[in-house]
Formats: C-alpha cells, structure tokens, sequence
C-alpha cells in the first residue's frame, strides 16, 4: 500500500506541480527603478548536546528546535483566492501561496523518503526529532500615496548607513522600517500580507525566489545595500516630488519566530502586524530584505502600474 500511494505521488501529483511552477510565474513589471536593503544568514539549524559533555553538540544558527510543529501553514491577509490544490488545505493563488505548495511537496517526498532523526534531550528523557525545524517567512507589501516622502528618504539613509552585514544590524533595519511605515498610516491605500511556514532545509531557496519575484518589478536598483555591499547610483537618483503617485514597499522577513495574523486586513490590523514584525530580535531574525520603487528621476508609480505589479494588493 505505501509503494502504491508513492508511485500515486510521484505519476499524478509531481506532474501537475512542475505543470503549475512552469505556467503560473507572474508577468515581470518594469515600472519604476527602486532600491534594495538587506541581508541574512541561513545557517544549519542547531541541536542541543544530547548526552552530556561527552555528547556530540551541533552547532548553527538555531538553538534547538524539536521537531516540525506543523509544516505548511499558510495564511493570507487581504484578498482571498482559490485554492491551487484543494486536497492539500492551503492557498496558492500567488507565487508566496505557491512556493509554499512546493515547501510541502518536499516535506512530503522526504517524509515518503524517510528523513534522518538525531537523539534530542529534554530534562532527563532523550527522544528522537527531526533536524529540521521550521521557519517562518512573511512578506508584507504596502502601498502608499506619493505623499508618503518620508520613508523614501527613511530607505535611503538606511541604505548608505545600514549594517546588513550582521543579525544586529539588521534587526535595526527592520525596527526602523516598520516604525517608518507606522509614522503615516494616513497614507496607506493598499496592502497584501502573506506568511507560511516552511522546513529549514528549503527555507533559504524560498526566501531567494520570492525575492527575485519582488526585485523583478523594478527596472533598476539606484540604490542597493545588501549583506555589506552598497552600490548607489546618485546621479540617477530622482527628487522626491509629488508628481509620483504612488511609493510600493515590499518587507520579506525570515524568522524562527511564530507569528499569528488575522486572515483579514485593515488598517488597524496592519498596524498590528507591522509592530508584531518590527519586534522581532536579532536572535529569531534570519533574513530580511526591503524593496521599494520608485526612485529614478522623472520616475512615477501610477496606481496601473502599481495593481499590475502588485497583484495580490488589496484597498485598505
């Protein structure tokens, strides 16, 4: 029987994924040049020494998970959406709702597989859990009225004076972020916030591809300050005039931290969630990375272009 439901897996149900990923990447936008602040550090998760001083330690960036908690978790604010595969339980009308589909396709294939076990200790009782704890990743997109200057010219100074070379720095990174965005809620028109939980072993690839989705929509980045790497273009760099309509702002977060949000979104709740990400510590904080547009000259952000890059947007 269990040959049988994994030749049902791999015949029927691997076909239809790879169908799903080659056909369902969103279209690319060009619409405005933006900027890029960021950094992490995916290292193998740790497992506490199991026996002792004489016991073998193992070291990484995690300081002891047992066990998965429950993969795949997806949960969506703003907008609802059909499911891509009902029969597994979670969304995918988007590419975060589908790489999270994939995350689950590999816990799957390993579980089918058989995933090795390491000897974990809690008080006097050894048992055995998987090495590989969960993380979370959140991607919260927020657009705002032109108006809005100020973080644009908050995301530059971060981007020349930032350290995004360490867990600390980037912690700052993002309190400074979020504190930004919740200095004009009175500007916030629209918002999409998606979190799921994914198996360590994936979570980097994940996070990588969803970043590559949102660094896509930009024509350009002018300015750029990532994992200790500045690249600035001054002289491309636009005044900050009202002639721009509207500022998009992208905030993917990698944390150990379990996070909670309504599946709704107003905007009460999306300050909420903003205080909720801006407070996570630089011990729980793996990844981040900031994504704006516009920020070229003469460059604007009409509201067209802006549901057509940020589809999953939803008025606030």
């Amino acid at each position: 029987m269990k040959n049988f439901f994994k030749s049902v897996f791999y015949v029927v149900l691997v076909p239809i994924i790879i169908f799903c990923l080659i056909f369902s990447q969103p279209e690319k936008s060009s619409a405005a040049s933006g900027g890029r602040i960021g950094g992490g550090n995916f290292r193998s998760p740790s497992i506490p020494n199991t026996r002792g001083s004489g016991g073998r330690s193992y070291q990484g960036g995690y300081g002891g998970y047992g066990g998965y908690g429950g993969y795949g978790g997806y949960r969506r604010g703003g907008i609802g959406f059909p499911f891509l595969f009902p029969i597994f339980g979670f969304g995918g009308g988007g590419l975060f709702g589908f790489l999270i589909l994939m995350t689950i396709t590999g816990v799957i294939v390993n579980s089918l597989r058989g995933l090795p076990t390491v000897p974990v200790a809690q008080g006097n009782r050894l048992y055995t859990a998987k090495s590989n704890p969960p993380v979370s990743i959140i991607q919260i997109q927020i657009g705002l009225l032109a108006s809005a200057k100020a973080l644009q010219l908050d995301l530059r100074n971060l981007a020349n004076t930032a350290d995004t070379n360490t867990q600390e720095g980037l912690e700052k990174i993002l309190q400074e972020t979020t504190l930004s965005l919740l200095r004009q809620p009175n500007l916030w028109v629209y918002a999409n916030v998606e979190t799921g939980e994914v198996p360590f072993s994936t979570a980097e690839s994940t996070f990588n591809r969803l970043s590559l989705s949102e660094r896509s929509k930009l024509k350009g980045e002018l300015i750029s300050n990532f994992a200790g790497s500045k690249q600035t273009n001054e002289d491309q760099l636009g005044e900050l005039d009202k002639s721009n309509e509207f500022i998009a702002s992208t905030l993917l977060i990698a944390t150990k931290k379990k996070l909670s949000f309504n599946k709704s979104i107003t905007t009460e709740e999306l300050q909420e969630i903003l205080k909720q990400s801006g407070s996570i510590s630089s011990k729980d904080l793996i990844a981040l990375e900031i994504i704006w547009q516009p920020e070229g000259k003469n460059e604007s952000l009409k509201v067209e272009e802006l549901v057509t890059a940020y589809p999953n947007l939803k008025h606030l």
